[in-house]
């Protein structure tokens, strides 16, 4: 039964913009204040890019919102309504969704690491009434029918939960917590369980072609209907366009050695490069990968000048020391990326010329930028919100230097 209208709070455009506003300021320095949206009516609201990190939206109304891209790190959507969102490519780490609702939501391609979406009703306090609980269409902590194809779910929580007929392609569930969740019917072909706790959970028809379980507690699980012998036990090697990528850029940094004279170039647009683990200390010079995904990956040291990252996803990764000079990351994701002592300044060319770094429109929230060299970067529009620039290289808006 539907939550009664009476439990749920509506708000104008004008205000919700000024708590926005507010709730940024809150962010930045301290000032302004969090938002406190909880138990408001935000149904079909327009909130792409919002930025809602450590927001109170507990027991909000957020059915056929659009929330793509937004930023929900940490925020507390326990008990909220989110039934059929949009919340493609939404940064939800850590953020507490117990007992919230995600029936029918898109959440492709979105960052939940560490999110808690276990069960929990959640409890409101009524005038009249006096503590209730809140109550969905359906009973809250499921996402049946939702879409996390490509959805980084490292470490989540849902313990119990319900999630049939999910969509979980090509997901990371890596160290996952589902005992005893059902999973009937769901679509889980290439997505990564390995050390996901599965004891109990119901996979009755489950699709599991090329999922790599290596690790993963199965225990009691039921699995009829599933297909075992096209489960993996250990990762696939990772490839690319029918080509593996490991000899892919072995053959570029051959091309680097050589000046060209031997191996290939590598052009990886749009690649997945999380399954090779780590790149650290490879000479990758003039790579061209824009839109790729490195999220999480060792990159320290890498040697990555004039490469093309145009809109790469390189948040959380470790690029302590990498040599980025006249890199193109215009556009690209390194939030929560440590960058200790990287160089990130122009790259000299032949006959004098300079090949800028480009991070416009980049963010760069919560990256670790101590002593990186930042000087003569392009950083029109980049997001440097809460980042760390003690001891950075920058230049000086009035002197240029």
């Amino acid at each position: 039964m539907a939550a009664a209208p009476k439990l749920l709070r509506s708000i104008d455009h004008s205000l919700l913009r000024f708590n926005l506003e507010a709730h940024a300021r809150y962010l930045i320095n301290g000032g302004g204040e969090r938002a406190q949206l909880a138990y408001i009516d935000l149904a079909k609201a327009g909130l792409d890019d919002a930025e809602l990190t450590e927001a109170d939206l507990s027991g909000a109304r957020l059915q056929a919102a659009s929330l793509r891209k937004a930023k929900l790190e940490g925020a507390v959507l326990a008990g909220a309504d989110l039934r059929d969102a949009d919340l493609e490519g939404a940064m939800l780490a850590g953020a507490d969704l117990r007992g919230a609702c995600l029936r029918g939501a898109n959440l492709t391609g979105a960052d939940l690491t560490g999110c808690d979406l276990r069960q929990g009703p959640q409890a409101l306090l009524d005038s009249k009434a006096g503590s209730r609980v809140l109550r969905h269409a359906k009973r809250p902590g499921e996402l049946d029918d939702a879409v996390l194809a490509g959805a980084i779910l490292r470490g989540v929580m849902m313990d119990g939960a319900s999630a049939t007929a999910a969509d979980f392609r090509r997901a990371d569930l890596t160290n996952a917590s589902l005992p005893g969740a059902k999973l009937q019917d769901a679509d889980f072909d290439g997505a990564d369980l390995s050390n996901a706790n599965l004891k109990g959970a119901d996979l009755k028809g489950a699709s599991m072609c090329g999922a790599v379980v290596a690790g993963a507690n199965l225990a009691e699980a039921n699995t009829a209907g599933v297909d075992l012998s096209l489960l993996l036990l250990t990762a696939p090697d990772a490839f690319f366009e029918g080509q593996s990528l490991s000899d892919l850029i072995a053959a570029h940094e051959t091309w680097c050695e050589s000046g060209g004279v031997r191996g290939t170039a590598a052009i990886l647009a749009g690649a997945n490069l999380r399954a090779l683990g780590s790149l650290a200390g490879r000479r990758l010079t003039a790579l061209k990968a824009p839109g790729a995904n490195l999220y999480g990956l060792n990159l320290q040291g890498v040697s990555m000048q004039g490469c093309d990252l145009t809109g790469a996803d390189l948040r959380a990764s470790d690029l302590r020391l990498a040599d980025l000079r006249g890199a193109i990351l215009a556009g690209a994701r390194l939030d929560g990326s440590d960058v200790r002592g990287g160089r990130l300044g122009p790259l000299a060319l032949a006959e004098g010329r300079l090949m800028v770094c480009d991070l416009t429109g980049a963010s760069l929230r919560r990256a670790d930028l101590r002593h990186a060299d930042l000087r003569g970067a392009r950083l029109a529009r980049a997001d440097l919100t809460r980042a760390q620039l003690a001891g950075a290289w920058v230049d000086d808006p009035e002197t240029g230097g």
